[in-house]
């Protein structure tokens, strides 16, 4: 997949001011994370839905390659899948390179990058989402993604970075995965049993408590810290696009509990965090679907932001230095 790229430099214009005008609210700490609830102010012009297997259709692609799949809408409205999100099945699982705006009834090949290393066989089609991967992970994704679209103008990730943060991320959590899987991680949010180590437990309740609490009304979005140290954002342009993606967000954010704490959250870091995503220069190229992404990566963080009709849809950063 080649598309067009052109580097833009800041300050934001259009959709994107919309981060420049987001809003804190008071921020919530379990197993060591914190999320401000983040609020914006922005119409949405055309009716768009996320977060329902049903109406997606996801298989591998006529060519069977690791860095492509084919999706097929079969609904009536905008589909939006979010970068970050895993699909399992098919000849192994993967994770989408970029936030994608897929066309009513319409079909597409799609960017993905491989997070299960040892396998490659099996179905050609696949039994739906398993969550979302983490910020290391999505870090090792998004950074690879900005640099293969302004060399080459492929939206591919650095497939060896990728798989490298997967081993970490399955490392740290002592997790027995045969074929490498980042989507077996998510047992942890299953265990219930004693015999489960303390610390999944503490996760896994963590996780329960936080998604029965729900995001909180008119709430879009999320800054991460750990302690002092911002780490991730992720905001989409709907409440309603938030509460459907809701449940995954907070277990990945959770997955990435750190082991030690420095300082206190500070909403100004958050706030400044926001603005550093919207004003950086930014290599934008044409949405895989519809819309305009606008791809970030500097000293401080790399991220994403997707656009379209002069409505912000999706954005994610992640700290480098975190």
């Amino acid at each position: 997949m080649t598309t067009s790229a052109q580097h833009t430099a800041g300050p934001s214009a259009g959709p994107v001011l919309a981060l420049e005008h987001a809003s804190l609210g008071a921020p919530i700490t379990r197993a060591g994370v914190t999320l401000f609830p983040v609020y914006l102010f922005q119409p949405l012009s055309a009716p768009v839905v996320t977060g329902s297997p049903d109406s997606i259709a996801v298989k591998e692609a006529e060519s069977e390659s690791v860095p492509t799949l084919s999706v097929t809408s079969k609904i009536d409205q905008v589909f939006l899948l979010v970068e970050g999100e895993t699909v399992a099945g098919g000849l192994q699982t993967r994770s989408l390179n970029v936030s994608v705006l897929v066309p009513p009834r319409a079909s597409l090949d799609i960017p993905v990058s491989c997070i299960e290393a040892g396998r490659w066989g099996g179905s050609r089609s696949f039994t739906g989402s398993a969550g979302h991967v983490s910020r290391r992970v999505r870090r090792a994704k998004s950074a690879g993604v900005e640099q293969s679209l302004r060399h080459t103008g492929r939206k591919t990730s650095n497939q060896g970075a990728v798989w490298d943060s997967v081993d970490y991320e399955l490392t740290r959590l002592s997790m027995d995965a045969p074929t490498r899987n980042y989507a077996d991680l998510e047992v942890i949010f299953g265990e219930s049993s004693e015999a489960a180590p303390q610390e999944h437990r503490r996760l896994a309740d963590a996780a329960t408590e936080l998604i029965e609490l729900g995001p909180l009304p008119g709430q879009c979005g999320v800054v991460v810290t750990h302690g002092s140290r911002v780490v991730a954002a992720e905001i989409l342009a709907t409440p309603e696009l938030l509460a459907a993606q809701w449940a995954a967000m907070v277990r990945a954010h959770l997955l990435d509990a750190p082991a030690e704490l420095h300082g206190r959250p500070s909403a100004s870091r958050a706030l400044r965090f926001i603005l550093r995503l919207a004003t950086s220069k930014a290599t934008q190229a044409q949405g895989v679907g519809l819309g305009t992404e606008r791809h970030i990566r500097n000293s401080r963080l790399v991220g994403q932001v997707l656009t379209w009709e002069d409505t912000m849809i999706h954005a994610s950063a992640f700290a480098l230095a975190a």
